[in-house]
């Protein structure tokens, strides 16, 4: 067996105790009506699928978290690799990086809502916010990891210090940098219910809130459900990324 089937079949153990256990507990620990077994909530699901609104939640959501997560993520990446490469920059940007760090995006929602208005534009913001420090912090940790032997070899080799960064620290940079961009999406998912949760006509976000305002608590679980398994499958895409670039450009991480 090799290691990607036993990753798999490890996966679906996992996933299959996960709802054995979930199971027993509606069953004999928590009243059914309150915390019900996955089988009702499996079926409000496909009665969501088939009527197309957990679709349209799904696609709601994600393109917002899409949208919020490359702008934070364009800012984020530049703005860490001058601030790793360049001292002035980091003595002048480091302390706003570590002071708006400690404010969490849900603290931001009510200034969201003043700057942008309770439109798509607030809940792009809200996301872009959440991502761009952790990716600022990645980026220029991974430069200044970066191996002084890799550097000065390639300065011995003739090259200058736009080739150094190009070819030498950029690629070295990439897997801390996809590692920041991982733990910002995990932010944006958190975000992104909140957000929806103020202000919002539609998302995974707005189906939780009218789940709970009707009791609905089947409507509930496959919201969360699918917000586990968005964020699972994207999880995995950037762990794939980063073996990739890590096994290629540093294989010390």
């Amino acid at each position: 067996m090799n290691s990607r089937s036993a990753t798999v079949i490890g996966y679906v153990l996992g996933f299959a105790l996960l709802f054995v256990i979930w199971h027993l507990a509606s069953q004999y620990l928590v009243s059914s009506v309150l915390f019900p077994s996955p089988f009702p909530v499996f079926e409000r699901g496909w009665v969501l699928l088939e009527e197309g609104l957990l679709q349209e939640s799904i696609w709601a959501s994600m393109r917002r978290i899409i949208q919020g997560f490359l702008l934070g993520s364009a800012i984020g990446i530049p703005v860490g690799l001058a601030i790793g490469s360049f001292r002035p920059v980091r003595l002048l940007l480091e302390p706003w990086t570590e002071f708006f760090r400690f404010i969490p995006a849900v603290a931001m929602i009510t200034v969201a809502v003043i700057w942008f208005g309770i439109g798509e534009e607030s809940k792009i913001f809200l996301i872009a916010y959440t991502t761009v420090f952790v990716v600022i912090i990645a980026t220029a940790a991974g430069v200044g990891a970066v191996g002084r032997d890799k550097i000065r070899a390639a300065q011995c080799l003739g090259a200058n210090k736009f080739q150094v960064f190009a070819l030498v620290a950029l690629p070295a940079t990439v897997p801390y940098i996809l590692t920041g961009m991982r733990l910002a999406m995990a932010n944006a998912f958190v975000t992104i219910v909140a957000a929806e949760l103020v202000a919002s006509n539609d998302g995974l976000g707005k189906m939780l809130w009218d789940a709970r305002l009707f009791m609905q608590v089947e409507d509930i679980f496959v919201a969360l459900i699918s917000l586990g398994l968005l964020g699972f499958a994207t999880d995995r895409v950037f762990r794939l990324l980063i073996r990739a670039f890590a096994g290629r450009f540093n294989p010390t991480m």
